[in-house]
C-alpha cells in the first residue's frame, strides 16, 4: 500500500499517502534502453547508406519522446500527503509536485472521513470534514485502496476517550 501510518510518540499518529510508482528507476532506464535498442535494429539493414542519415532522427525522437513522457510522469507523482492526528487536533499538509503546499487542520472532535461512493472525481472518493472544510485525501491511490484507507480513517480518527482525573 501506498501509505504507511507512523506513531512519533504517544499521542501522535501520522499517516503518510503517496502515489504508487510501479516503475523504479532502473526500470525506466532499461525501457528506455531497450526502445534505443530495438529502434536501432531495423537501421542495420542500411548501415553505410544515406537512408541511416533519414532514419536516425525518427528513432532519436522516439527515444527522446518516451524518456520526456517517463519523466514527466515521474514529476507530477512526486507529491506527498501527511496527516497528523494528536489528541485534540487533526492537521493534513499536502506537498504538490511543483512545490505548493496546502494545509488543513481541525478539532479532532469534529473532524471525521467521509466516502463519496459515487459523485467524485473518482469511485469511492475519500474526504475529511471539519472546520467548516470538506479536504480530499488519497485521490491517487487506487479503489480498493481508497476503500481501506477510509476503513482505517474511521479507526483512527476516533476521538480518544479522556479517562477522569
Amino acid at each position: 500500500m501506498p501509505y504507511d501510518w507512523k506513531r512519533p510518540s504517544e499521542t501522535v499518529q501520522e499517516l503518510h499517502l503517496w502515489p504508487h510508482n510501479s516503475l523504479p528507476p532502473r526500470g525506466v532506464m532499461a525501457a528506455v534502453l531497450g526502445v534505443f535498442a530495438l529502434g536501432t535494429i531495423p537501421m542495420l539493414a542500411v548501415l553505410g547508406s544515406v537512408l541511416l542519415w533519414g532514419l536516425l532522427p525518427f528513432v532519436l525522437l522516439a527515444v527522446l519522446g518516451l524518456w520526456l513522457a517517463l519523466e514527466m510522469n515521474y514529476r507530477h507523482r512526486r507529491m506527498l500527503e501527511v496527516l497528523t492526528l494528536t489528541d485534540d487536533q487533526a492537521h493534513l499538509v499536502r506537498h504538490n509536485p511543483r512545490g505548493r503546499i496546502q494545509e488543513w487542520h481541525c478539532n479532532r472532535y469534529w473532524a471525521r472521513p467521509e466516502m463519496h461512493k459515487l459523485g467524485g472525481p473518482v469511485p469511492n472518493y475519500v474526504t475529511l470534514i471539519g472546520a467548516g472544510r470538506e479536504v480530499e485525501i488519497g485521490a491517487f491511490l487506487s479503489e480498493d485502496e481508497r476503500i481501506a484507507l477510509y476503513d482505517e480513517l474511521v479507526l483512527k480518527m476516533r476521538v480518544p476517550s479522556v479517562s477522569p482525573g
